[in-house]
């Protein structure tokens, strides 16, 4: 008999991924999701892209009916609930630490009492905040956030105490937290939250900390999404992708297809119990190298990017990861390269509309004092 895992949030886009990669492996899948408008729409409608073979219950994590009727049957849960969002999570304070950590915590007093074989949860990048440095003499070293003042001058890297820049080097989960948003914090909340709880009652728990993710189902319209659809959203409105900063900050993309496959292996390894992996390509990029391949593979090579200038609060200079953790535990590997990624995304775009909702963003942040 099958297994039959629950994935909260599994109707959206890195759930959608995760029920087919589960299905191709023989396993039974139930998605609860509420359906956000800002994601899926007002009509809030079952998404075309979610397979017809995922249960699909509609529903809020934080009601208790609903989570006790997701849990019923249930062998392992994949949390991957949350509200999404660096910029938003600054201003919607209330709402992401109730989506995100209450919600968590919900789930984790229904596990209380009706423990599973294997839960696995979705971190983020974001707990880092910058990555690690090296400085001139060969030294790593965590880095000191940036003053105001030096981003008003438009001085965006870091530097030592000595004023030297430092060096951006991979960041492994050994690094300290630095939590520089509310989104960030409840990320780190989920992460030990559940990894605590686990420990407590005998469930193997398992911790995925994924990087800037990308691919088809992500919602074009949602200006709080991963950069690359923000990107594309502005692409395909024949504007130009908007650049924070001097477009040199240096990030780190995997493919969903990647993203989704780690979520099966965190399920199937028992190695992997009690630990927290990076999930990401492990190759630094510039944003703005980013945008401008985005746009290549639209086919869009007239548009350029606009390097904006601007800072948002809670956004960090440069991090990307160390997976050699993922490789020697989980035996995972990002198998998609940047090119064939976006070029599966570009084949799904030309079938998209997006209504680019990006400058409003940018005015609800502004009107804030949350950007620079």
């Amino acid at each position: 008999m099958s297994k039959h895992i629950l994935i909260t949030g599994g109707a959206g886009f890195i759930g959608s991924h995760v029920s087919t990669e589960l299905l191709a492996r023989g396993y039974s899948v139930r998605a609860l999701d509420s359906l956000v408008p800002q994601v899926h729409g007002p009509e809030r409608r079952r998404p075309a892209y979610l397979s017809s073979e995922v249960e699909l219950i509609i529903g809020d994590l934080r009601e208790p009916a609903v989570l006790s009727r997701a849990l019923e049957g249930i062998d392992a849960v994949i949390h991957l609930v949350g509200l999404v969002g660096v910029g938003q999570s600054m201003y919607q304070i209330a709402d992401y630490t109730s989506v995100n950590n209450l919600g968590t915590a919900l789930l984790l007093q229904a596990l209380s009492a009706r423990p599973v074989e294997t839960l696995v949860v979705a971190s983020s990048m974001s707990i880092y905040g910058e990555g690690l440095y090296r400085d001139e003499d060969g030294n790593v070293q965590p880095a000191q956030d940036r003053s105001l003042e030096q981003l008003k001058m438009a001085d965006w890297e870091i530097k030592d105490a000595r004023g030297r820049t430092l060096i951006p080097v991979p960041t492994p989960e050994s690094k300290t937290p630095a939590l520089a948003s509310v989104y960030a914090l409840s990320k780190f909340d989920q992460e030990h939250l559940c990894l605590i709880v686990g420990r407590a009652y005998g469930i193997p728990t398992v911790a995925l900390r994924f990087f800037n993710t990308y691919g088809p189902n992500q919602a074009l319209s949602n200006p709080y999404t991963g950069v690359l659809s923000n990107f594309a959203s502005r692409v395909l409105n024949g504007q130009p992708p908007l650049i924070f900063e001097d477009g040199l900050q240096k990030r780190d993309f995997v493919s969903v297809y990647d993203v989704a496959r780690a979520c099966r292996l965190a399920l199937e390894t028992p190695a992997a119990a009690g630990q927290a992996f990076n999930i990401s390509s492990g190759l630094p990029m510039t944003v703005k190298e980013v945008a401008e391949r985005t746009i290549r593979a639209i086919g869009h090579s007239r548009t350029e990017p606009a390097i904006t200038g601007n800072y948002r609060a809670g956004d960090i200079r440069h991090c990307f990861a160390d997976i050699s953790l993922a490789k020697r535990v989980l035996g995972w590997k990002p198998l998609v390269s940047l090119e064939q990624g976006l070029e599966d995304l570009a084949g799904w775009l030309a079938g998209q509309t997006a209504v680019d909702r990006g400058m409003e963003a940018r005015a609800e942040l502004a009107a804030r004092g949350l950007m620079v």
